[in-house]
């Protein structure tokens, strides 16, 4: 028999409904697992006009570019509703925002009706935005809610797409126990809901791997008295990169460092999702006057930072923050250290050239010179070596 790499748990969904903790009793080991790692598909984008526009600032100078260039970004446009008095009663906005198109409006040809695509993100306030009556349109604003000018309305331009249909999650070499053999012995259909849990190679659970509902099972061709289930998904897949990082972890929480530092950017992402699950929390912080030594080597991107920092403060597999705004709360106190304290940066000419130093614009991970005012200014010494 194979070395079992998942644990299977009960749910109890009653129990969680009551405050209490829904997964309960052991039901499987499981050797392997088909079909459970999967990236998310790329967010949707869609295509909109803006229909009886009159552009102002930024927007206008955009439009004028478009012919020559055939498409030009925007970032982020958000469209403040307003009532029929002007007055805005709610907005909705979108991202990575580029104009396609511009023509004169057929209904009024001082204004413009303008085709863009972007993507709406997942906190927009509204499904999609509806002007009450009267209402004179949109105000429309760039990221800084500086004017971008008006338009009279809004129209979606989407092609509905069929959803690919996703394989169901097969846990195969499984030993069952507890209440499912007692399930599978009686051949009862509805065998329950479950979650699936990696392990390492001792047992100890690293991380959750999965959540649903098992459907069907059949005898495994891994030996004798195990099955093979199959588990209908209501959680999301872990990414690609899960597999490399729990190879990683497979015998336990890493005991030398720098094992992360052969991913790619996914993996490091990864990685830290993982070194935060298994991070002993409320633990005391070290002394104030604790010198951490920074290993600058694999800092070749700002998350190989986060990665770095996690094992500089916690050790091996540690976890020191996986952003700006996780780090600043890290900074705060029991997570392992706190202000002030020194911190030891080896090899900072690494990430010095890596980062790169000029802030870029948009959305983007902090410079080199930006995480170093970011330390500085909660009290962390950076002493560059």
């Amino acid at each position: 028999m194979g070395e079992p790499k998942y644990l299977l748990l009960s749910y109890d969904g009653q129990a969680e409904f009551e405050g209490e903790e829904g997964y309960e009793e052991t039901w499987a080991l499981c050797q392997d697992a088909d079909d459970l790692f999967a990236d998310p598909p790329p967010p949707t984008r869609d295509r909109y006009d803006l229909l009886g526009c009159a552009p102002e600032g930024e927007l206008s100078e955009a439009l004028a570019r478009v012919r020559a260039e055939g498409s030009v970004p925007l970032g982020v446009l958000t469209l403040e509703i307003l009532d029929k008095s002007g007055t805005a009663v709610g907005e909705w906005y979108v991202e990575d925002a580029r104009v396609l198109d511009v023509r004169p409006c057929a209904r009024d040809l001082s204004l413009r009706d303008v085709t863009i695509e972007a993507r709406e993100p997942d906190d927009n306030p509204y499904d999609y935005p509806q002007c009450p009556p009267l209402s004179p349109g949109y105000r429309l604003l760039d990221a800084e809610c500086q004017p971008w000018g008006t338009c009279r309305d809004l129209a979606r331009v989407r092609e509905v797409e069929d959803e690919p249909l996703e394989p169901p999650l097969r846990l195969l070499g499984c030993a069952p126990r507890g209440a499912l053999r007692t399930a599978l012995d009686a051949g009862e259909e509805d065998l329950g809901q479950v979650k699936v849990l990696r392990i390492d190679s001792s047992g100890r659970p690293v991380q959750a791997a999965a959540e649903g509902e098992l459907r069907a099972w059949i005898p495994s061709a891994r030996g004798a008295g195990l099955v093979d289930l199959t588990l209908d998904l209501w959680s999301e897949r872990p990414p690609l990169a899960a597999r490399e990082v729990w190879e990683l972890w497979e015998d336990g929480r890493p005991a030398e460092p720098n094992r992360w530092a052969g991913c790619g950017p996914e993996g490091r992402r990864f990685w830290l999702r993982t070194a935060l699950d298994n991070h002993v929390h409320e633990a005391p912080d070290k002394p104030s006057d604790t010198v951490y030594d920074l290993d600058g080597r694999h800092i070749t991107d700002a998350i190989g930072f986060f990665c770095a920092v996690g094992e500089a403060v916690n050790g091996p597999g540690g976890y020191f923050g996986w952003g700006l705004s996780a780090l600043d709360d890290c900074l705060r106190g029991r997570w392992g250290a706190a202000p002030p304290f020194t911190l030891v940066w080896h090899d900072a000419h690494i990430a010095r050239a890596c980062l790169g130093v000029t802030p870029l614009p948009d959305d983007r991970p902090p410079t080199f010179d930006e995480l170093l005012a970011f330390l500085t200014e909660r009290g962390v010494e950076v002493r560059l070596a």
